[in-house]
């Protein structure tokens, strides 16, 4: 059926239900709800009143009882007159809710004595049976308990259809003429502009939304802590390379060859390009000496120093190779001096709620005259209520290039416990001595995760909600683009 059928009909009728127009002319209704939208798109040719109706359908379920019978009334002439074990009878398709329904009816009982289940009364009904084939032909004609018990059985379900009851509006007419949409040059050099009927422009419709690109959490508490640490007087430090010597990421940092860390289990090696070369050779060897034989008051290791272990590559496991390399080049000429760094750093660990393989660290290494502990507090103290994370907590820890050293630990709301955040301390005379660094200098510094306090701020219990496969990419949308912590 067209429009204009439909609306000849109409003229005829005066009014009608287009679920009548679906039955007469053995048409989809929805088809015939496409032609009275496009209708109604053109003006007000046709009124149509929205009408909602329900009735009642079998489901697959239901139909397969309408054709076999119900479960209870096959099981109960399932069992013979002298009874059956109900391990046997419960062998049968959906014996459990047969079985269960038909004690419930009365129809069979338990003999304890002979242990078999046996019938209780001569003959039954399917009234189940009797219903769907009611409910079928009539839609609604069974009782409004027996209607809610089927379908909590799942053999009907409640249907629901809108409909319209059309009539004819004040400017019908039985022929549609399609209005232009829109001026083309041939209307123009025609002048059939002047007499063609036009769509009138709906001001208030909304346009098609932009895209638009999306700031992840990290990328905005990534900003927020360099900007932080630019108000703090703070210079970045280059960290454009992700692979460094075993020199400069552990050696030059009084980490010794057979620490732990440097095992494979912990760190990523590059088997191409393996070594590195041309390390700066008067540094080296105070670094060499200081590591198996002592030196500035340190006993040292005591173990046979191997350059071969210091040519390897890693993927850096931590931004503080950065900060040995910068600390070696300000001990040429020495002025006090604060470094920050935010980039990519890799470990071989084992993915969780709280740790990745590769993550981003937050570096801060402030150099100058007589620092100590206190002043190292204060500044974390400081950095952590400019970023808005004000529950936080310091224990004592071990580090081979820091001492005292200090873990650092923040109260996450949603995991409902203390997670660390971070790791922090004074690096050793040991590792600062050799880059020639003069003797009253002291150095505090602390390599924070960027992940772990984007989750406490974000509300993120699991960190591989924030990154990876698995990121909610509308999450990333609904985030605010500010966010005012008070």
């Amino acid at each position: 059926m067209d429009s204009n059928q439909l609306l000849k009909l109409l003229d005829v009728k005066g009014t009608v239900s287009t679920l009548d127009l679906a039955k007469e002319n053995n048409v989809d209704h929805q088809k015939i709800i496409g032609v009275v939208k496009s209708i109604i798109a053109l003006g007000n040719t046709i009124t149509a009143e929205p009408v909602t109706s329900k009735y009642w359908e079998l489901t697959d379920e239901g139909e397969l009882v309408l054709l076999n019978g119900s479960y209870e009334v096959n099981l109960y002439n399932a069992v013979p007159s002298d009874g059956i074990s109900q391990k046997e009878l419960m062998s049968l398709p959906n014996a459990k809710i047969g079985f269960s329904q038909a004690m419930s009816k009365g129809w069979i009982a338990i003999d304890k004595s002979a242990n078999k289940v046996v019938k209780k009364v001569d003959s039954v009904v399917d009234k189940v049976q009797k219903d769907l084939i009611q409910l079928k032909a009539f839609h609604d004609q069974i009782a409004e308990s027996d209607k809610l018990d089927y379908k909590k059985r799942k053999l009907i379900r409640e249907v629901i259809i809108k409909s319209f009851i059309l009539g004819k509006g004040p400017e019908f007419t039985t022929s549609i003429i399609k209005l232009e949409t829109e001026l083309t040059t041939e209307m123009i050099l025609s002048g059939s502009w002047k007499v063609s009927p036009f769509k009138p422009y709906n001001f208030e419709a909304l346009g098609q939304p932009p895209l638009f690109g999306c700031l992840h959490p990290l990328l905005k508490v990534r900003t927020d802590i360099r900007q932080i640490f630019l108000e703090m007087g703070f210079t970045e430090m280059p960290t454009n390379n992700f692979v460094e010597s075993s020199f400069w990421n552990f050696d030059s940092l009084f980490q010794p060859q057979q620490h732990p860390a440097r095992d494979s289990h912990d760190t990523f090696f590059l088997d191409d390009p393996k070594f590195s070369e041309n390390f700066p050779q008067e540094y080296l060897n105070k670094v060499k000496s200081i590591h198996s034989k002592g030196g500035y008051g340190s006993q040292g290791y005591g173990y046979d120093w191997s350059l071969d272990e210091a040519k390897k590559n890693v993927l850096r496991t931590h931004t503080t190779a950065v900060s040995a390399r910068m600390l070696h080049g300000l001990a040429k000429d020495f002025k006090p001096t604060k470094y920050f760094s935010i980039d990519r750093v890799f470990r071989n660990e084992t993915l969780d709620a709280t740790h990745l393989a590769e993550f981003q660290q937050v570096e801060g290494v402030i150099a100058d005259y007589n620092l100590t502990l206190g002043d190292l507090i204060g500044v974390l103290h400081t950095f952590f209520e400019r970023l808005g994370i004000t529950e936080i907590k310091f224990k004592p820890a071990y580090n081979p290039y820091t001492e005292p050293s200090m873990e650092i630990f923040c109260y996450h709301k949603g995991l409902k416990k203390w997670i660390e955040i971070g790791n922090s301390g004074m690096f050793r005379p040991e590792m600062l001595l050799p880059m020639g660094l003069p003797e009253k200098v002291n150095v505090i510094a602390w390599g924070l995760s960027l992940e772990r306090p984007t989750m406490i701020k974000y509300g993120i219990n699991n960190i591989r909600d924030l990154v990876g496969p698995k990121v909610n990419l509308q999450m990333v949308q609904d985030n605010p683009i500010c966010r005012l912590d008070k």
